[in-house]
């Protein structure tokens, strides 16, 4: 009897994204999967229920979850959905355990064995499955569009009968996934633009893209990919030398974030104040509180002639791709526990150890077993 992978439709306010698309159906069958979605799961995606060929569509939740070995998401599931979900079943997506403790205890009660994408360790063989970095580089190219909606000058140099347009500048600070993706999406708009970052690695990346590196002579390499925290002087001799710079600017877009942590302030009112008026500032730490200390997240607000901007779940904002990105990366993290249509994970994989949360009624990673039981 094959293992039956189910998808149901996404139930958090404003998530337009779904966790599967009919490319990874046919590649999951071939697996020896059959693959269950439930009726109108793609319908905020654009995607009907006639274009998941070869799946079977159910037309309730419940009977989706009760038949369900192993259940695919975009988002945490809600506690109703927690008590819909099969004893002892698999559940795999982004689980925001920090965010959601008493959530993964109710998995754990459950016996669901559930794996958060976002824990996958960020080495170069798990690169396909990095949903991380597939849904920031969606957030980077439309933050470069936001601003360019929300700028009351025109991006590119313009020659007109009326004269010569000088082009927008446009600032980015973090030059991670998202950062490069604004980069070369406000270079495409025809912008001239600054980026910085404190790890000084990024700078050739920057460079490669056609904008020029802020060198604040400030570095901080941290592990695996992400900057340490700086120290009480850094932090305020990199908010000193970066208001220089970011007063020249047009659009100021900030990315930088750490997963389970508050994002750290790096645009204190001060810098805001000393902008140019009709200037723009995109957010998109928002979801950790946000880069700027005037940050709403959530909303749109004006400080002194600067527009602030702090969108939430961006990639949603684009979910066609966002929906194909994820669902792929999803396919690339299952598919090695799939063997003749059964599930069979190889626990002592690193990868497949790193994202798994719960299993046989225990909390797999120590940070959130702490955070959820305690010490």
């Amino acid at each position: 009897m094959s293992i039956k992978v189910a998808v149901p439709k996404e139930t958090a306010e404003g998530e337009r994204r779904v966790a599967i698309e009919s490319s990874v159906i046919a590649k999951l069958t071939k697996l020896g999967a059959e693959v269950l979605v439930e009726a109108g799961a793609g319908d905020a995606a654009h995607i009907p229920d006639t274009a998941f060929s070869g799946a079977t569509i159910v037309s309730a939740a419940h009977d989706l979850y009760q038949q369900a070995d192993i259940v695919l998401k975009v988002q945490p599931p809600s506690e109703a959905e927690i008590a819909q979900l099969r004893e002892g079943s698999v559940l795999i997506g982004t689980l925001q355990p920090y965010k959601y403790p008493e959530r993964i205890a109710a998995l754990n009660a459950k016996n669901i064995t559930s794996f958060a994408m976002e824990l996958i360790p960020r080495i170069s063989r798990a690169q396909a499955m990095d949903v991380l970095s597939s849904q920031a580089a969606v957030a980077g190219y439309k933050a470069a569009i936001m601003g360019a909606d929300l700028a009351p000058r025109f991006f590119p140099m313009l020659t007109t009968a009326a004269g010569t347009i000088r082009p927008s500048k446009v600032i980015i600070i973090g030059v991670g996934v998202a950062g490069l993706q604004a980069i070369a999406t406000a270079r495409r708009l025809g912008a001239v633009v600054e980026a910085y970052d404190v790890r000084s690695a990024t700078k050739e990346q920057v460079q490669s893209l056609g904008a020029k590196f802020i060198e604040l002579g400030i570095t901080a390499e941290g592990e695996g990919g992400y900057a340490r925290e700086l120290t009480a002087e850094e932090k305020q001799k990199q908010q000193e030398e970066l208001a220089k710079h970011i007063a020249t600017a047009d659009v100021l877009i900030t990315t930088a974030a750490v997963p389970g942590r508050p994002s750290p302030k790096i645009i204190p009112e001060a810098t805001v104040e000393g902008m140019k008026s009709g200037a723009v500032i995109i957010d998109l730490a928002a979801e950790g509180g946000g880069n700027c200390t005037l940050t709403q997240p959530g909303k749109t607000i004006v400080h002194k002639g600067v527009t602030i901007h702090a969108p939430l779940n961006v990639p949603s904002q684009v979910p066609v791709h966002a929906s194909e990105m994820y669902a792929k990366n999803l396919l690339n993290f299952l598919s090695p526990m799939l063997k003749d249509g059964a599930y069979a994970p190889d626990f002592n994989d690193e990868v497949i150890a790193g994202a798994l949360l719960t299993h046989e009624g225990k909390i797999m990673n120590e940070a959130i077993r702490q955070l959820v039981e305690g010490a």
